[in-house]
């Protein structure tokens, strides 16, 4: 696949092309052709979180699956100590399953990037174009959230254990503050994302992944990285292979991590253009 690279270096300037990109989802009748999109939360997340992209993607007729995995969101009641990365993997294998759903273009954000990829193995025959936005890609030597142990971060993240709920529950507001997740003045949304965030369970950081069928390999892949946070962007260590491969298209957007809540057009129009 020849690599796409879009350098965005304002919204004006991003927002301006979307009805060319949009003809790429067209077929030769001149229809829009529908697409099937999963999209994944991140840590601490809920499937609300997709909410305006969701809805932005159906007007333009394509349909959008938005699923919460166990423990978190409207499915925080479900919390308990076992729940880990292989959970979340089946949630969303369920998903795809029981809609019967084909030709996915499965999209995960930040550390989800590892259930996508675990969901990716398991259904490859499914997932038409899997995405990554601001999110972690395995490889060989990360297979997981949490840092191994001859990772200089290694002991950082285990102090954080001490102040775990329970034991297991990681609370973002022990580790992040909000401008982790948004650069700029958004006071309502900031509102929502302190009532909405809920703990999330240990084990989907911890848990390593474990891959029969390659993983993404032989899966057409986009990474999406937010160049607009400002407080603690992802460093390289979240895209690793998909930076400066061929293989990936490359889409850069001035937004921060919640871009799907401050700019959900331009998200949208973003995930439009990978396929």
């Amino acid at each position: 696949m020849n690599r796409r690279t879009f350098t965005v270096t304002s919204l004006l300037a991003f927002l301006l092309p979307a009805i060319s990109w949009e003809s790429k989802a067209q077929n030769k009748s001149g229809m829009v052709k529908s697409n099937t999109y999963v999209l994944v939360p991140g840590t601490w997340h809920g499937g609300w979180v997709w909410s305006d992209v969701k809805r932005v993607l159906e007007e333009k007729g394509h349909r959008v699956f938005t699923p919460t995995p166990t423990g978190v969101g409207e499915r925080s009641h479900l919390l308990h100590e076992d729940v880990d990365l292989y959970t979340h993997i089946q949630d969303i294998i369920n998903v795809i399953h029981w809609n019967e759903l084909e030709e996915v273009i499965l999209v995960g954000y930040s550390f989800a990037g590892i259930t996508i990829t675990g969901v990716a193995d398991a259904l490859k025959n499914k997932i038409k174009h899997l995405v990554f936005y601001d999110a972690l890609v395995p490889r060989e030597d990360v297979m997981k959230a949490w840092p191994s142990e001859n990772s200089p971060l290694y002991q950082s993240y285990e102090n954080r254990k001490a102040h775990f709920i329970d034991g297991y529950k990681m609370d973002f507001f022990k580790d992040y503050s909000m401008d982790m997740l948004i650069s700029g003045d958004y006071p309502e949304i900031k509102a929502r994302l302190k009532r909405l965030l809920t703990y999330h369970p240990m084990k989907q950081w911890t848990t390593p992944l474990v891959l029969q069928n390659d993983g993404y390999q032989g899966i057409p892949k986009t990474y999406i990285r937010c160049t607009g946070q400002q407080h603690r962007p992802s460093s390289d260590w979240m895209p690793g292979p998909a930076k400066n491969n061929p293989a990936w298209n490359w889409i850069e957007l001035p937004v921060s991590r919640s871009g799907m809540l401050t700019h959900p057009e331009l998200v949208a129009t973003a995930f439009l253009n990978c396929v």
